[in-house]
Parts: structure tokens; sequence; C-alpha cells
């Protein structure tokens, strides 16, 4: 599958929940979100549906993302049924690390490959601190267990300011190199004032060579994180929503001021 500008799509992202055990400063506002209601989000079925629609037209790279996925109840069961799908040859999942002590063998059971765990400092107070909920040992216990699990290769995705010199990014750096952890740095991005940069250690952000279509936790397909447009699968169907979202995708992103990073998934 193509799009209007020859760029491959073989890679979907998809949002299972917009909800997070975590209220990172960079993701979430001080007073809280509004959720969507519970029976707007996808089920299983339609997910698994959409993704084997979306397999039978190039899509070879699927990533589960939140949210923080590990919230959604019966994850494991999604990752079975996705996984069990033919033409699937990367199965990932994005996480905040701090659930999976209790899921990484499971997951690695039910079929995922691997796992992003998002970690921006080493520093328990300031992890608390963005985080304004977080243990940071619960995110060092998912890492061994998502190790332990086989879940490879785990990659750290840290978010900086600036630049990946900057003292906590250099002390995440030190602690990926010490427990055979790759990383790659994202400059926080701002979905409204239209502001991204291409990802260090990875392709994310470069509109030239973007592979990537993002579905919603309530059915909406996005072909691009910095803009307005979105297809409805349910109202479309899976075919339909996939065709307009390769033929419209943008040349390069620009805002994106309906959706947020919490229930789009970055």
């Amino acid at each position: 599958m193509f799009d209007r500008f020859n760029r491959k799509l073989n890679y979907l992202r998809i949002s299972v929940t917009d909800r997070c055990n975590l209220r990172c400063t960079y993701c979430m506002p001080e007073q809280g979100i509004r959720l969507f209601r519970h029976e707007d989000i996808l089920s299983f079925d339609e997910i698994a549906g959409f993704t084997k629609t979306a397999v039978s037209n190039g899509v070879t790279k699927v990533r589960i993302t939140g949210g923080e996925p590990l919230v959604r109840k019966g994850i494991t069961v999604l990752v079975s049924m996705i996984s069990e799908i033919k033409g699937i040859e990367d199965l990932s999942m994005t996480t905040n690390g701090t659930l999976l002590k209790q899921y990484a063998q499971e997951l690695r059971t039910a079929g995922l490959h691997r796992v992003n765990i998002s970690l921006d400092t080493i520093d328990r107070e300031k992890f608390r601190a963005v985080t304004r909920t977080g243990d940071l040992n619960d995110v060092f216990e998912g890492i061994n267990a998502a190790k332990n699990a086989g879940l490879f290769p785990v990659k750290i995705n840290c978010v900086i300011k600036d630049s990946k010199d900057e003292e906590q990014a250099r002390a995440v750096t030190g602690f990926c190199k010490d427990n055979d952890l790759e990383i790659r740095y994202i400059r926080q991005m701002d979905l409204v004032m239209g502001h991204f940069s291409i990802v260090d250690g990875g392709i994310g952000g470069d509109c030239l060579l973007c592979n990537r279509l993002r579905l919603t936790s309530n059915g909406k397909l996005k072909p691009c994180l910095f803009s307005n447009i979105e297809f409805d699968i349910r109202q479309l169907g899976f075919e339909k929503a996939i065709q307009l979202a390769a033929e419209l995708k943008p040349e390069c992103g620009s805002k994106n001021e309906t959706g947020t990073f919490y229930n789009i998934g970055g």
C-alpha cells in the first residue's frame, strides 16, 4: 500500500485506550482529562478485524499504544488475537513499564515480540514529579521482567527538551548502556503548535520516510499525527477508511488541533 507521495505504508499504531495510570506533565494537564465513554471504545473484535484488513493491504508492523495499554482489561487476549494474524512481522507495544512486572511473561506468551518503555529520568524524585504519581522502582522491575520474558530488544523512549546531552538524558543513557537497553531520544512535541522533529535513534518524525497510520481507541484512523485528518472506521468501514487514509495522507505534518497524545498514542 502506497500513498500519493509513493511512501510505502506498512506500519499501524493502535491506541487501545485513552486511560493511563500516570499523569505525566507533558502528556496530561494537571486538572485531568475528558475520557472517552466506554461504549465508544473499540472492542477487541473490531481492533483485530481492522488489523486483519490493514495487513491484507500491506501492513506488516503493528504497535499497541495507549494511553497506557496495560490498563486495558484483557489486553493479553487482544495481543493474542493480533499475533495470530498472518503477515505481521513485528508486533510491539509502547508502555510506561509500571505494570510490566505483572504482564511481561503473559504478553510474550500471547505473541508480543518486543516493548518500548518510556523513561525520561532515573532520579526517583524527578520521576515522581514528572509523572505526578509514579514509582520509578515499578519501571525498573518492569524492564527486568521484559528482559526475562524475552521481549527483545527492549527499547527506551527518553523525552528530551532540546538535546540528549541534557543531565537527565545522559543519566538514562548510562543506565541503558549498563543494562543492555536500546535508547531513542524524542524531543518534546506540541501538537497544536506543530512542534516535532526526527527521533534520535529512529525514523519517527521524518515526513519523507513516514510509513504510519494510527488508529485511535474510539475508531478514528489518522494518516498523520500532526494533522486534523481522520476517518471513522465504524462509519466508513475498514477498507474505505484505509483507502482514504492512504490517498489523503499529507506530505508533511503541520498541526493537530483536535487530538491529544493520550488518546492518539504519540
